[in-house]
């Protein structure tokens, strides 16, 4: 996997994350979702690599990264904290300004990095998510049944018991669908209670910082100040909750475009090409305009 990334431990001022980079050119950061690592990526960033130097890290409190300490308001694990991640380790390789691309959870610490940190993003690209503020405020006895375990995981202690009974009943995932080196190295995250325990956090923090900060930027009247681009599967649920999935997006943004991609949930490990060639496209316009808005 990765041939020719290099694969560091960096130590940030707020955490330490394992992180793999490669390539040359502009530079792209890659982030995971739940409960995958950067690995996730394997299939997507040497594509990219063409064109980039792409760097994917574990989140903190995901994989290899550190695992924040436990607040009441969990706002060691909450996508502001990650996005001070993302400025501190693009950084610590040289890069004041870079874009960003995230897929489920990671596409959340996407977006808070490029709300806060406007100068550092060139460009935005979200995968499979709306903002949390929208998904909650917007949650219907559908999106409960289907996406309960936004709930469940949020709840102190018993999603972590019912997951460390069986994590790969839990979880699932196949060495066939991920890749072996993949899989491996997923199991490892997944078996790992100090992990379970900081992938949970994210959703804790999810349900209640989070969506605090949302909150405060709408009513600031606040938007992704970038190029935006949205992704999500085909084959997944966010177009039977709202439809056009853009028009959830369009209050946050200010050039926004997106296309579903022909897949599951797991884009980047189902559709890695498809991925890969639609952020090139995004990334290829110029950068007063992300194009044709949709």
């Amino acid at each position: 996997m990765f041939e020719g990334f290099k694969l560091e431990t960096v130590d940030l001022p707020e955490s330490s994350l394992r992180v793999r980079y490669g390539g040359s050119g502009p530079p792209l950061l890659l982030l995971h979702g739940h409960p995958r690592t950067h690995v996730t990526w394997h299939r997507v960033a040497p594509l990219l690599a063409a064109d980039h130097t792409v760097v994917c890290p574990d989140l903190r409190g995901f994989g290899q990264s550190s695992v924040p300490a436990d607040a009441v308001d969990h706002a060691g694990s909450s996508k502001r904290a990650k996005a001070r991640d993302c400025i501190a380790l693009m950084g610590h390789l040289g890069f004041r300004r870079f874009a960003i691309a995230g897929h489920d959870r990671g596409s959340y610490t996407a977006f808070r990095t490029a709300m806060d940190h406007p100068p550092a993003i060139s460009h935005l690209i979200v995968m499979d998510s709306v903002p949390i503020l929208e998904a909650l405020e917007r949650c219907d006895a559908r999106f409960a049944k289907l996406w309960w375990h936004w709930f469940f995981f949020a709840q102190p202690d018993k999603p972590e018991r019912a997951i460390m009974a069986d994590p790969d009943a839990w979880y699932g995932g196949s060495a066939e669908s991920m890749g072996a080196e993949a899989y491996v190295d997923y199991k490892d995250a997944i078996h790992d209670p100090n992990v379970v325990h900081g992938m949970l956090e994210d959703y804790r923090a999810g349900l209640a910082i989070d969506q605090l900060h949302d909150a405060d930027d709408r009513k600031a009247g606040r938007r992704v100040a970038c190029p935006t681009l949205a992704l999500w599967s085909a084959r997944d649920d966010l177009e039977a909750f709202y439809g056009n999935v853009l028009d959830v997006w369009r209050p946050w943004t200010t050039e926004l475009k997106g296309q579903p991609i022909e897949s599951g949930h797991h884009m980047a490990e189902e559709a890695a090409e498809a991925v890969a060639a639609a952020v090139m496209a995004f990334l290829r316009e110029p950068t007063s305009s992300c194009g044709e808005l949709c």
